[in-house]
């Protein structure tokens, strides 16, 4: 069966960066899923026609077209049960527990430490309308919405439930990683690919939780390149 997601790219088509986009392919390697990722940028709407949508992710699995990150994990839970993503009853809870804390808060804090990292990491064509679209929707210039040492505080209260989880396990969903995991990993995977310096400065517990996802299915995200691979 050919497979293809369509997958955010930047100034380098090699240079993939989309949390969300990242959370499916990290998904699909946990189920041990073939997929060719298919480079897409944000002016590029019309290739998306028809799965009647506007952004990526994208999946095309067969004949089936399935969109949005958290749907697209389901999709392949039902689909595909070995290896389950998000489970059901109290393991699907906490799974949209993550999803809400991870898209309400650790995400703006993120956004206040790479967008200007991000604004250079994607294609030249694209930053006009990511500027205007992007400040549109946050009511502000980008340089105002900039402030690391602000976004660094917000990020380390956002991240203190699953600090205190990764204290005593090594991936939020245990012994192993699944959709909890890769539902943070995701936004962090968006931050370790554009920014210009490397994304943890400490050996806490959610680094080191860090390092062993860079490892896991392959060393999938392991092998990302990265605007610091670009210099």
């Amino acid at each position: 069966m050919t497979r293809t997601l369509y997958d955010l790219c930047g100034r380098d088509e090699r240079l993939r960066f989309s949390p969300y986009c990242w959370r499916v392919k990290l998904a699909l390697a946990h189920k041990g899923l073939k997929v060719t990722a298919k480079p897409w940028r944000f002016q590029q709407k019309e290739a998306l026609a028809f799965a009647d949508y506007d952004k990526v992710p994208v999946l095309c699995d067969g004949d089936t077209v399935v969109t949005d990150s958290f749907e697209i994990l389901r999709y392949l839970d039902a689909t595909y049960p070995d290896a389950p993503l998000l489970g059901e009853g109290m393991a699907y809870q906490r799974a949209l527990l993550i999803k809400s804390l991870v898209d309400r808060s650790v995400n703006p804090a993120l956004v206040r430490i790479i967008i200007l990292d991000l604004l250079d990491a994607i294609h030249p064509d694209d930053r006009a309308y990511f500027r205007e679209s992007r400040e549109t929707r946050f009511g502000n210039r980008l340089e105002a919405l900039h402030d690391p040492e602000a976004g660094w505080r917000q990020l380390a209260t956002a991240l203190a439930p699953m600090r205190d989880v990764l204290a005593q396990s090594d991936f939020l969903d245990g012994e192993a990683p699944a959709g909890a995991d890769y539902l943070l990993m995701g936004s962090l995977m968006w931050a370790h690919v554009v920014s210009r310096t490397p994304l943890w400065a400490d050996d806490g517990p959610v680094a080191a939780w860090f390092e062993r996802m860079l490892k896991i299915n392959g060393g999938v995200a392991g092998s990302a390149l990265t605007v610091r691979h670009l210099g």
